[in-house]
């Protein structure tokens, strides 16, 4: 008979995913023992019940993956719910005028990861002009976010004292400014 390793050291031969298994094994006294666990269930009065054999280890195993899967198709069933969900709201809520200006802002965002795509892709060989474009595309992001805030019906509260027609002159007012400095930043 083979002398015993100590408990918890493996042989060098057997790599570490198979010297501890997550299924049950059984023991060399043919008594099934479920691995990792301190307490052994080996002698003649072993209690029968929480004797494991292998082959309900690995019938376990399999409705284990099985319910992690289930778990993983329901959360993203969960998630589809969500993001239809709020997007319905969004839908049914959202005044047309508010809609036109995230639309625009979702064009600035193509139009800014576009230019970045690009300075990486082909070179940013004109670097001012490159700081030029996508400093226009964020401020102008920047400017179109400001609108949306205090033309949303839904914060009249905080902008009572500014009209619509207030704050689209201030986005106008500041969009030329904007470009008037990118223009001159290019040379």
């Amino acid at each position: 008979m083979a002398p015993k390793a100590p408990r918890g050291t493996t042989p060098a031969a057997v790599p570490p995913s198979a010297a501890a298994p997550s299924h049950t094994t059984t023991s060399a006294a043919s008594q099934p023992v479920r691995a990792g666990n301190k307490a052994s269930n080996s002698g003649p009065n072993a209690n029968s019940s929480s004797a494991l054999n292998t082959s309900s280890g690995s019938t376990n195993m399999n409705a284990s993956s099985s319910s992690s899967s289930s778990l993983r198709s329901s959360s993203a069933n969960d998630a589809q719910e969500i993001v239809l969900g709020v997007w319905n709201k969004y839908v049914d809520a959202t005044p047309q005028r508010v809609k036109l200006i995230d639309a625009f802002m979702a064009f600035l965002v193509a139009v800014g990861v576009l230019q970045f795509v690009y300075c990486v892709i082909v070179g940013n060989y004109p670097f001012n002009a490159f700081l030029s474009g996508f400093s226009a595309t964020v401020g102008q992001f920047v400017l179109t976010a400001s609108l949306r805030i205090q033309t949303n019906p839904e914060n009249k509260a905080e902008f009572a004292s500014i009209s619509n027609e207030r704050a689209f002159a201030d986005y106008v007012f500041g969009s030329l400014l904007l470009h008037f400095f990118c223009v001159n930043f290019i040379n």
